[in-house]
């Protein structure tokens, strides 16, 4: 196998065996990377399509968590031709000689899959996380780690003082190259001495007294014999073992990256990046020609509105709404909106099916989709829900926390889980 360009030098791996157990109850029944997104896409769909875009087309998938629906959309949604190089597989957890236990980490998933990426003569092994919304060239960040000379390159993103003791902050020089790591720091003096140098600010394009630090994005490039160093232990994960381990041994540097970026790791974080994409003028842009975000190619027809007031939504193929009021939603795939109902800021992740297509409901349940005259305001109604006639459905005056009988509420936002019935008249 000859590889000629600095893509096909290059393997990626992206993570998509997290629990992600601060999604739940969206990660009940599939993986985080499995999570609809945007009315019609997948997560996991950000991280393909920018490796696509920028000429990656050699992808593994790791997965171990709730796969099969990851599974079953990785396999329908990305295919090439028997002549092409090209692939997007999946490696799901497995039992070896080596070793029978699952994955314990992003690294040890790596490492139990090494001799697999070692099969063929990658130079360079672009590691990337399967839950975050962004758009970055790749190549960009490949060609500033084989300029730097660097063994591995981090992918950063500047964040303020408030968000910083969420994240593993690095600290480099102006040349970029990172000596110091400390994760999730909250001491006031440790940050001071952590914030991004005045003349890299400068270079950034940044006011000199901002006070912005490098995050941790989840984002390596390793050159072949780096990676196989670093894994030459029991460390579990690249982020709190791995990189902290490598800043002294080897020439680990920063790639800092400016654009939007939002790490999807809760219910509200979720909710409101799916809300920000009904902006006029969105931060995420799914309306770009240039770099397309891909994903299933379904047969589906145009959705149909009978009369309906439409602010500020998103509507997916395949929907069909009659006289409902919609204000700042995102309508998935198949949705069924009934007469009279109102959904307000809030995500309905429609259907896998239509009424008839898919199980028969039991005797007495609600069709699929909305009831006539029901209420939806800040919520997010999973797949195959059955909301009912009259149902009021509204975080409004209860705990930000709660665990209900067929729905829960997380960071303030009310979750209706996949396949749930909500009877009519029910308030919620």
């Amino acid at each position: 196998m000859i590889l000629k360009t600095p893509q096909d030098k290059t393997l990626a791996i992206i993570m998509g065996g997290g629990a992600g157990t601060r999604l739940f109850p969206l990660t009940q029944e599939r993986a985080k990377p499995a999570v609809p997104l945007g009315g019609k896409y997948r997560l996991v769909d950000i991280p393909i399509s920018n490796c696509l875009n920028g000429g990656f087309s050699q992808i593994y998938v790791l997965t171990q968590f709730n796969s099969t629906s990851l599974h079953r959309h990785i396999n329908a949604s990305y295919k090439f031709d028997q002549f092409s190089k090209s692939f997007v597989e999946i490696l799901a957890a497995q039992q070896t000689p080596e070793g029978a236990s699952w994955y314990q980490g992003t690294a040890d998933a790596v490492r139990q899959n090494l001799r697999d990426f070692l099969n063929r003569p990658y130079e360079h092994f672009l590691i990337l996380s399967g839950d975050q919304l962004y758009r970055m060239d790749y190549l960009h960040l490949l060609q500033e780690h084989l300029s730097t000379g660097a063994d591995i390159t981090l992918g950063t993103t500047p964040v303020d003082r408030r968000a910083a003791s969420g994240f593993g902050i690095m600290h480099s020089d102006a040349d970029r190259r990172i000596y110091r790591f400390e994760e999730k720091p909250k001491d006031a003096a440790l940050l001071d001495e952590l914030r991004i140098p005045a003349d890299l600010l400068t270079e950034l394009g940044q006011p000199t007294e901002a006070e912005l630090y490098q995050g941790s994005m989840g984002i390596y490039v390793f050159n072949r014999q780096i990676l196989i160093d670093v894994l030459d232990n029991k460390f579990d994960d690249f982020g709190k073992h791995i990189i902290p381990a490598s800043l002294q041994k080897y020439k680990v540097f920063a790639y800092i990256f400016q654009g939007y970026w939002e790490d999807i790791g809760t219910v509200r974080a979720f909710f409101e990046a799916n809300l920000a994409l009904t902006d006029t003028v969105p931060a995420y842009n799914f309306f770009d020609r240039a770099d397309p975000i891909y994903t299933h190619a379904r047969f589906l027809p145009a959705s149909k509105v009978n009369g309906a007031s439409i602010r500020q939504a998103i509507v997916a193929d395949g929907c069909i709404i009659t006289d409902a009021r919609i204000d700042r939603a995102v309508i998935g795939l198949r949705s069924v909106i009934e007469s009279g109902a109102t959904i307000r800021n809030s995500v309905l992740m429609g259907a896998d099916f239509y009424e008839g297509e898919g199980p028969p409901p039991a005797p007495g349940n609600p069709p699929l989709g909305i009831g006539r005259n029901a209420v939806i305001d800040g919520a997010i109604i999973d797949k195959n829900a059955r909301i009912g006639d009259g149902v009021v459905i509204t975080p409004e005056g209860k705990p930000a926390n709660v665990d209900g009988g067929n729905y829960y509420i997380r960071d303030g936002v009310v979750v209706v889980p996949k396949g749930a019935v909500i009877s009519d008249g029910t308030r919620i």
